[in-house]
């Protein structure tokens, strides 16, 4: 097919970039495909061209707000019907998507993997024919991907109960075995994943060892040089020049912001403790050029298209060589020159490594999270609220959504449907008129619903079981006429709480090592997270090409052995090391704080504090068990947060075994 008139008369552009074609082609001639560019090479028009010429809807799955606004917003510029559902749409414009959705006159929907767990979602994608399924950030598809997002990995489920035919996965950074990964999970065939190279010429590579105490010295150095630069090429008249500079912590985004602005530069700080109305702002002022430098953690940069970012700073470690490829790839997009700079030492290390060790469930968590399935299941069916749960297992809600997914990979739990646990609804027209528009047992089931729904002036809700009693209709039946009424235009629906209910496989829950290898499961992810940081300092210690390393660990063999413009090609080789030795407190110091913990925490929870819970408190870590219990108004909280944590647990079970 000649796709060259479409490209030309939708995106006004006269031809591909690399890999683009090959990927569209294979799509529509019914070839899944998984297609690896490196971050701002034109990904997403890959999708945005083949959704043109297919017949029904292509569904796009994103995994960030931001990222589904901007390319709405760019799809819509071009003419191309496109929506999202997503939690900042109105009551009206929801509704508005729904009827573009059963018109037929929406091509692209976008939603976040969670949406599916959406039972609204389900019953009305459910009815829709859908000719693709897109997965955008398609790495998260992949235990072995950073940044895992556990719901991910039911994605090729869901594309079987939906019976989409076509499915496209987009990454910008994948090694050989997550790209395996991602290809086998959605029977991708080897021809079929289009990888082009992953070198970016225009991007100097640099990593400065840095002690702490020199570190806003070397930013305001090196930010001066980067205006220098732009000016000395004819770039920067007005000395104003965009760059971002990543931090760890939120508050060190707060305290390195303030210290550029006190230093003359328009600089805001960026994280996600920030309002959503405030994040907003920022990102749009440094979009349209208004604010100069952004300090930011890692909440920040996906889906932010600005091409004439010049530099990227890391003025903490990145998390991961996979995050820090994504990082500097937002820089230099328009293919001009551009710096990308690590002020490194090995002081953040531990608190990287803690973010590790934090996320890792006790087994004790993991037995409570068992026990709850055997002891509040009905009737085969186990109902459950992710923060109740997280709360009572002491277990943080990322890893136990992982928890979750490992028991449905188990085939423990069957993923059966979700609801909302407060669902309330106010009358557009009145109950009367609406039961009167209906005939026989329909108009006797509604008005068994409005009859048995509380409320006072304006908002009602249903009692679901009494409604079941009275009428003999099941939640389903319910929700579902509720929906039809909404869509008429009659009541208005609101809906919180989300309920995941999943069918449960007794046998399978009764495996006596279920605990156990759950917990091994676990162990086995904290010491690959762990590795990864080890192979991250690794790399920027190596006294090889940095450009050639990030090439050769993403499985790209088409960059230069020797790229030229990075800091080792110089002859500046980083050797980190840690800016001041962190000092041991006295071993009578710490026992006495374990014994304080312990003695706080005893009569507030039915089972014995553990050496990873004291550990995980002297170590400054936050763990649901600590904010339900108020520790960190303990005055030892944090002791030892500068050392590693293996060594303070290792010594923890030193000095509470003697």
């Amino acid at each position: 097919m000649n796709l060259t008139p479409s490209l030309q008369q939708y995106f006004g552009f006269d031809q591909f970039r690399a890999g683009q074609e090959q990927v569209v082609q294979q799509l529509l001639a019914g070839n899944s495909s998984l297609a690896i560019f490196p971050t701002g090479s034109g990904k997403s028009l890959c999708y945005q061209l083949a959704a043109l010429h297919l017949p029904h809807l292509t569904l796009v799955v994103s995994p960030l707000l931001a990222l589904m606004k901007d390319q709405l917003g760019f799809l819509r510029s071009k003419g191309i019907n496109a929506a999202s559902i997503d939690s900042t749409l109105s009551y009206e414009e929801h509704q508005g998507v729904v009827q573009g959705l059963n018109n037929g006159e929406i091509k692209i929907l976008m939603v976040s993997v969670e949406r599916f767990k959406n039972e609204r979602f389900r019953q009305l994608i459910h009815r829709l024919p859908i000719s693709m399924l897109v997965v955008d950030e398609a790495h998260c598809v992949s235990e072995w991907g950073h940044n895992f997002r556990p719901d991910y990995l039911k994605l090729p489920t869901y594309a079987k109960e939906l019976n989409i035919p076509l499915t496209l996965l987009l990454t910008a950074t994948a090694t050989k075995q997550v790209k395996q990964d991602m290809a086998e999970r959605f029977a991708i065939a080897p021809e079929h994943i289009v990888q082009t190279g992953f070198y970016r010429q225009n991007l100097d590579l640099s990593v400065v060892a840095c002690v702490e105490e020199q570190k806003q010295a070397q930013l305001l150095k090196v930010v001066a040089e980067q205006k220098q630069q732009q000016q000395s090429k004819g770039q920067n008249p007005n000395g104003f020049v965009n760059g971002v500079v990543y931090v760890t912590l939120q508050q060190s985004a707060e305290q390195v912001a303030s210290f550029l602005i006190l230093q003359g530069i328009n600089a805001k700080a960026y994280h996600a403790g920030l309002d959503n109305e405030v994040r907003s702002d920022i990102q749009q002022r440094f979009m349209a050029g208004e604010t100069q430098v952004v300090v930011a953690t890692i909440a920040f940069g996906m889906g932010v298209d600005k091409s004439d970012i010049r530099f990227v700073i890391h003025y903490d470690l990145p998390k991961s060589i996979e995050n820090y490829s994504q990082e500097i790839g937002r820089a230099g997009r328009d293919g001009q020159p551009s710096n990308c700079i690590v002020l490194a030492n090995l002081d953040g290390l531990t608190v990287l490594e803690n973010f590790v060790y934090g996320d890792t469930p006790e087994q004790t968590g993991i037995e409570h999270v068992l026990n709850d399935i055997r002891e509040e299941q009905e009737h085969g069916n186990w109902s459950l609220q992710l923060h109740r749960l997280s709360t009572a297992s002491n277990i943080k809600q990322l890893p136990l959504k992982t928890l979750l997914v490992q028991l449905e990979l188990a085939g423990v739990l069957q993923a059966s449907y979700s609801y909302f646990a407060e669902v309330k609804f106010k009358f557009v027209s009145t109950a009367q008129e609406i039961v009167a528009m209906f005939e026989g047992e329909r108009q006797q089931f509604l008005q068994t619903v409005f009859d048995y729904s509380a409320g006072k002036k304006v908002w009602y809700q249903p009692d679901f079981d009494a409604i079941s009693h009275h009428s003999g209709s099941d939640r389903k039946r319910i929700l579902t006429a509720l929906e039809y009424l909404a869509d008429k235009g009659l009541i208005v629906i609101e809906t919180k709480q989300v309920t995941d209910v999943y069918r449960v496989n007794q046998q399978a829950l009764n495996n006596e090592g279920l605990a156990g290898y759950l917990a091994d499961y676990f162990a086995s992810n904290e010491s690959k997270e762990i590795a990864r940081l080890s192979r991250l300092v690794a790399f920027f210690n190596s006294a090889d090409c940095l450009t050639a390393q990030l090439a050769n660990y993403f499985d790209d063999n088409q960059a230069p052995d020797q790229c030229g413009h990075c800091s080792v090609c110089r002859g500046q080789v980083a050797n980190l090391t840690l800016s001041t030795q962190s000092m041991w407190p006295e071993d009578s110091v710490i026992k006495a704080v374990a014994n304080e913990l312990v003695t706080h925490l005893s009569p507030k929870v039915d089972q014995p504090i553990s050496i990873t819970t004291i550990s995980r408190f002297l170590a400054g870590m936050t763990v649901p068990l600590f904010g339900r219990h108020k520790v960190k108004s303990l005055s030892g909280f944090g002791l030892c947060q500068q050392l590693p944590y293996a060594e303070v647990k290792q010594k923890l079970n030193h000095l509470l075994s003697t």
